[in-house]
């Protein structure tokens, strides 16, 4: 049976109260914001509570808000301007609804979140992704190894303090006939421009 979003607030904010940092409804979604010691608490309830009933994990992202934007620095300021995030996109199948939870590491320097494996086995490979790419640290997944960059890889590509050319560069020598790491040989340059666009652009109401 499905449930509408105002049920699924009230039900969210009486059954976890103070757990909840924070609760966003925007364009047709729920995103609640919670402490990351209380991640394994929350998500053991959004799972088994009956008015819940979250049985699947969708996908688990890392997030960087080291440059977050400050047209929206007010909804920054509530997150204490931690700066790594660990996002999860949760279905309940029961109640027909999606729910988004985020739970901030609180050392930008060495981030660390609970790992949820043994609640949603599926976010295994989410987890190692986000560790791979931002560099997040998953206490408690069994297997925490990269799983997109290279062997012996150096870095977290997708934090914003990355360089948009990487590191190193990789090439055949012919002299040495094998493939050889060194040095990037490129300046490095950002030829996109930031661009924000305005509300309801391309007349989307």
């Amino acid at each position: 049976m499905s449930i509408t979003q105002q049920e699924l607030t009230s039900s969210l904010q009486s059954i976890l109260s103070d757990k909840v940092v924070s609760l966003n409804e925007q364009y047709g979604e729920i995103t609640i914001i919670v402490r990351p010691e209380d991640i394994l608490g929350v998500s053991q309830v959004l799972r088994d509570h009956p008015k819940l009933s979250f049985e699947l994990l969708i996908d688990l992202c890392g997030v960087d808000y080291l440059t977050y934007g400050d047209d929206e620095a007010s909804f920054k300021d509530s997150l204490d301007n931690k700066r790594f995030a660990a996002v999860y996109h949760l279905l309940s199948v029961k109640h027909n609804c999606r729910l988004r939870v985020k739970a901030f590491a609180d050392n930008d320097e060495f981030p660390v979140i609970d790992s949820v494996i043994d609640i949603w086995p599926s976010v295994n490979w989410f987890e190692r992704e986000a560790f791979d790419l931002f560099g997040i640290v998953f206490s408690g997944h069994p297997d925490l190894r990269r799983i997109l960059t290279d062997y012996g890889f150096i870095g977290n590509p997708f934090r914003k303090d990355f360089p948009i050319s990487g590191h190193l560069e990789m090439r055949y020598d012919p002299d040495q006939k094998r493939v050889i790491y060194q040095p990037v040989s490129i300046e490095p340059r950002e030829i996109t421009p930031r661009i924000i666009r305005e509300e309801h652009y391309g007349g989307a109401e």
